[in-house]
């Protein structure tokens, strides 16, 4: 009888995996057994309690029976791998993620719902009046109060007299779900129709001065498709970074900018608290009596003390209001600040940053010829449509602060199909940073239209600022080859 079939090979098979490395929960993880080894096991049990002659061939009964008592010990391991797996925030997935999200009171967040409607201009236009531009983040609502914006931006002539442009609701959830085509009880109304501007939105006052300038509604807005989305759930990656980042205390920096994050309408916050009063990692923090030093640095009793909330809004939010985005942040910082210390929350200013370049296509169906023409076509427009979205996508990820670095615009302009090459590839700043003062006439040293950077130069925001695409199809021309 070999060691192997003895009973310290048993006891050496049952410590060990088929790498020779311990099974079960080990500082690399769940560790399983696998398939092979524990055939292993069951064929030197039976050459142990049997004998080392006994039949274990391929085709002999008992080999048979010892598979099939592996093969369910194998598909035990592999529930024990995922039960261990789902115990913990950085593994687990689906519905055991969204309990442990739970059991730390932060559920796992909605989408938000999306759809489409047609905005359309009724001529003749008023006098002096060409087209009508309607911005991203444009706000609607319906009957029923449901809060919705455009997502695209969307411009109407004379001759482009409509437009179907994408719309997402402003917060999540599936009470956000509408279908324009049901009626509510007496039949006259259908709550879930976007009908109208908000009336917090400069487009509603536009839109009352074009009718009253042309003696009609000029401005209409048709919604006839349902919206849909408000049902799903933040995906797996997305949610445990929520979960990851989610601090376990209240009186810091990070309980405060986690809260402030979910509330609808906020696309960035910065917390500055240079004092360090919400901080209870300071090395002093429970050291003194709070009676005769408070926090991190001595003050006097009758001193208030703040820190401040910077909020980069998204577009479309409205930060001024009865129930608007400064006072839903109030709100929400009000649940994890310390008592007696008290927020400034400040609007971060937002800054337009686009860019002109031109690009080289291959591969694309994008007609030859004329330059103007060629840039004109429906098939350009749309590849410009889709750089620009790449754009876009990478500057909402800026923090509040940080510079829009020509590589990254780069990079993206660069990453969409078909694009070979991107030349004379220029930021653009919109406003302008203000002039210097002038000692030698009024004129000197002013600019008009953007401030455009060098080449390889990033476009340069502010400590208090945030970049903000703006779009513009015409800086970017398309050539072959």
């Amino acid at each position: 009888m070999t060691d192997l079939d003895g009973t310290a090979g048993l006891e050496e098979l049952a410590r060990t995996s088929g790498s020779g490395k311990p099974f079960g929960i080990t500082a690399e993880g769940f560790v399983p057994k696998p398939l092979a080894r524990l055939l292993e096991e069951k064929q030197a049990a039976a050459r142990v309690l049997f004998g080392t002659d006994v039949d274990l061939t391929a085709g002999s009964a008992l080999r048979k029976v010892l598979e099939i008592i592996a093969l369910e010990e194998a598909r035990a391991w592999v529930h024990l791998g995922l039960a261990y797996d789902d115990s913990r925030l950085s593994t687990a997935v689906g519905d055991a993620l969204s309990r442990l999200g739970a059991e730390i009171g932060v559920p796992r967040p909605h989408l938000r719902a999306t759809g489409r409607v047609a905005f359309s201009v009724s001529v003749p236009l008023p006098a002096g009046t060409t087209e009508v531009s309607l911005p991203r983040g444009t706000r609607l609502l319906s009957p029923g109060g449901h809060d919705y914006f455009t997502s695209e931006d969307v411009t109407l002539t004379g001759t482009a007299k409509q437009a179907d442009v994408a719309v997402t609701a402003f917060e999540p959830g599936p009470g956000l779900n509408i279908d324009p085509q049901v009626p509510d009880a007496t039949g006259d109304t259908f709550p879930g129709k976007l009908d109208r501007f908000n009336p917090l939105d400069p487009a509603a006052a536009l839109a009352a001065e074009l009718a009253a300038a042309a003696g009609h509604d000029v401005l209409g807005i048709d919604h006839r498709f349902p919206t849909t989305g408000g049902e799903l759930f933040w995906s797996d990656a997305r949610y445990r970074d929520l979960l990851l980042a989610y601090p376990r205390s209240l009186w810091t920096p990070d309980a405060v900018r986690i809260a402030v994050s979910l509330v609808p309408g906020v696309r960035q916050v910065l917390i500055k608290d240079p004092y360090g009063g919400l901080d209870i990692n300071q090395a002093v923090f429970g050291s003194f009596s709070f009676l005769e030093r408070l926090f991190s640095q001595e003050r006097s009793l009758g001193d208030p003390y703040f820190f401040t909330v910077l909020v980069a809004p998204e577009e479309g939010a409205f930060w001024e209001g009865p129930g608007q985005l400064r006072e839903q942040v109030a709100a929400a910082v009000e649940q994890v600040r310390p008592i007696g210390i008290s927020p400034h929350i400040e609007k971060v200013g937002q800054v337009g940053i686009g860019f002109r370049c031109r690009i080289s296509v291959d591969g694309l169906p994008v007609p030859v010829g004329d330059p103007a023409a060629m840039n004109a076509a429906p098939e350009a427009v749309a590849l410009k449509a889709r750089i620009l979205d790449r754009v876009r996508r990478r500057l909402q990820t800026l923090a509040v602060g940080e510079p829009v670095r020509y590589s990254e615009v780069l990079w993206a302009v660069m990453e969409e199909q078909g694009v070979t090459d991107a030349r004379a590839l220029r930021l653009r700043r919109y406003p302008p940073p203000l002039p210097a003062v002038s000692l030698t006439g009024p004129g000197d040293g002013t600019e008009s239209g953007p401030h455009e950077y060098g080449a390889e130069e990033d476009a340069a925001v502010g400590p208090a600022e945030i970049a903000l695409l703006v779009d513009s199809l015409a800086d970017i021309e398309i050539t072959i080859g």
